[in-house]
């Protein structure tokens, strides 16, 4: 098979899933060679995809709404999910049990400026609710890791997060994980996107690629964390392994992770109405034009 490029958005935790097909060869199994196009700016994925510098990238299915809703002939579509629960947190830094969206009507919340879908996603949370999201005082221009700062040091009342800063927080005392996006429900977060051409010219290559995520998913959902870890670590280089094993152990818990790549309508419905809700879309473009899941059944009656 021709050897594949495949376009990462930036480097996370919650991405395990790709970096384990990667490490544990998965893909090569399957008789395709990938080669792993490093990124840094999760924008920039996609046009890596249109520009051919890439044939497939991994990333947010929030791209292809966007790009469909300002062109409704916009060739890229999703398939192979790997990520349909939202990995965000609300972390703050004593303990709140009780804690419910609503009580953010008296709190200053610090949002993640990285990326746009985390916000877009808790605003919808926050308006289904009950609470007005506009009526939240906000932090947007800070990094999530200034916002943890700020939240460790009392100066910020709560802040939107990712792994590893809520396990790290935890273990040094200096936060706490109020909300779990993921207790929403599926929500679509990330799975391969290409264009349409590229998906029937390397059909091939991309079904044994759908095949090798498969296998993949199927030894995240039974292997140890501390055995997880210690296969990605090399993309994790400089963080301790106990602590990427705790990250990968609460995401695992909280069901991000698919058990198998295919991606149905109900996870990428709720992004659309969120994305909607938030304005980030004028129309909802709909599964149908935005998601092939038929590559995806394709490969896995190959196996």
């Amino acid at each position: 098979m021709r050897q594949i490029r495949l376009q990462e958005p930036f480097r996370a935790v919650f991405y395990v899933p790709f970096y384990a097909a990667l490490a544990r060869n998965a893909y090569k199994e399957q008789g395709v060679s990938v080669e792993l196009v490093s990124g840094t700016q999760p924008s920039l994925a996609k046009d890596s995809v249109l520009e051919g510098r890439a044939h497939l990238a991994w990333g947010g299915p929030m791209r292809i709404l966007l790009a469909h809703d300002a062109d409704p002939a916009s060739p890229l579509r999703n398939f192979g999910a790997a990520i349909l629960g939202d990995p965000f947190f609300l972390v703050g830094r004593e303990p709140r049990p009780d804690f419910r969206l609503t009580d953010l009507a008296t709190l200053t919340l610090g949002t993640v400026s990285e990326v746009p879908t985390p916000w877009w996603t808790l605003q919808d949370d926050i308006r289904r609710a009950g609470l007005d999201p506009d009526s939240v005082r906000r932090i947007t221009d800070r990094s999530m890791g200034e916002n943890a700062a700020a939240v460790a040091e009392g100066r910020l009342d709560v802040a939107q997060l990712f792994e590893p800063f809520v396990s790290q927080m935890e273990a040094e005392g200096t936060g706490h994980a109020w909300h779990a996006a993921a207790s929403r429900g599926p929500t679509s977060y990330t799975t391969f996107y290409s264009s349409a051409q590229n998906i029937a010219e390397y059909a091939p290559e991309f079904r044994a690629m759908i095949r090798g995520l498969a296998a993949t998913q199927r030894w995240l959902m039974a292997a140890a964390p501390e055995e997880i870890a210690a296969t990605v670590a090399g993309f994790f280089p400089g963080m301790d392994p106990a602590l990427l094993a705790r990250c990968i152990a609460r995401y695992r818990a909280l069901g991000i992770w698919t058990a198998d790549p295919h991606f149905p309508p109900e996870p990428f419905e709720r992004l659309q109405s969120a994305m909607r809700s938030g304005g980030a879309i004028s129309r909802k473009p709909g599964y149908a034009r935005c998601v092939d899941d038929a590559i995806v059944v394709a490969a896995l009656a190959e196996s």
